[in-house]
């Protein structure tokens, strides 16, 4: 009977030990500490439904963040993301709600570093080849200049929040090219501008990847839903108020943002 008596005390030893390997990972997994930080994209501008204590940030409850916190089970949540930061605004008044416990974090951020208002206002108004130029800067500017800023701000998340699983996403095509919008802009243009974005993009991935956070790139999700496309279109064309053309609607983030960061995720 001895040896009996050892195997099962032996299984009934494994046993506790896979039931408290199972509960601690359930405690784990439930525990989900999500900042959101990032530009409109994440705020969720021109997606409308925007909170009452987001003022000017225009912070959206149909944005991706908040969507996928409705979703999810977090055991809190800081949505400080807002319209029109760059990423000197991001290190300066959005990481307060980083520490230890941070468990998840997303961003977009370095579009309004290399000048997306002031490039679209351009190809907007003025010629294609005043379009061309502005482009044409805001590449250099990506190239250049971005990867530094992105570093910054990546390197600082990680020591805020050192436990934290870091997703960064991309900017979808704004255009459809050679598509159903019979005003607005010519092919020249959009071309141009989407032709911005793939840098912009491809920036953001490597500096991503060298800080070890994951990257998320939008543009498959968003293809047949740009501006211009025969399906239903994901953002805002020139609207009111200005500050929301160019921008996801509700649609663009719950079909394409959101769908991106829960994959990083």
């Amino acid at each position: 009977m001895r040896p009996a008596r050892a195997v099962s005390a032996a299984a009934l030893a494994g046993f506790l030990a896979l039931t408290t390997l199972v509960g601690a990972t359930a405690a784990h997994a439930a525990t989900v500490n999500y900042v959101a930080l990032g530009d409109s994209y994440s705020s969720g501008v021109g997606a409308g439904s925007y909170t009452s204590e987001s003022g000017s940030c225009k912070r959206s409850t149909n944005a991706y963040p908040y969507l996928w916190k409705n979703a999810h089970s977090t055991s809190s949540f800081t949505f400080a993301a807002c319209s029109g930061a760059r990423t000197g605004d991001v290190l300066n008044s959005q990481l307060s709600g980083l520490n230890s416990a941070t468990t998840l974090v997303s961003i977009t951020i370095g579009g309004n570093d290399a000048g997306f208002s002031s490039t679209m206002q351009t190809c907007v108004l003025s010629s294609d080849s005043d379009c061309l130029d502005a482009v044409a800067t805001a590449k250099s500017y990506a190239t250049d200049t971005l990867p530094g800023l992105l570093d910054q701000v990546y390197s600082t998340i990680h020591g805020k929040a050192p436990n934290a699983h870091v997703v960064v996403l991309g900017y979808p095509h704004l255009y459809k090219i050679s598509g159903n919008c019979i005003f607005g802009i010519g092919d020249t243009k959009r071309a141009a501008i989407n032709s911005a974005a793939d840098v912009l993009d491809d920036v953001i991935a490597k500096r991503a990847a060298n800080a070890g956070f994951t990257y998320e790139d939008v543009r498959g999700l968003f293809t047949g839903h740009e501006i211009c496309a025969s399906g239903t279109v994901w953002l805002n064309s020139t609207t009111l108020p200005i500050d929301e053309s160019y921008h996801p609607k509700a649609a663009g983030q719950a079909g394409g943002y959101l769908p991106a960061f829960s994959a990083g995720v």
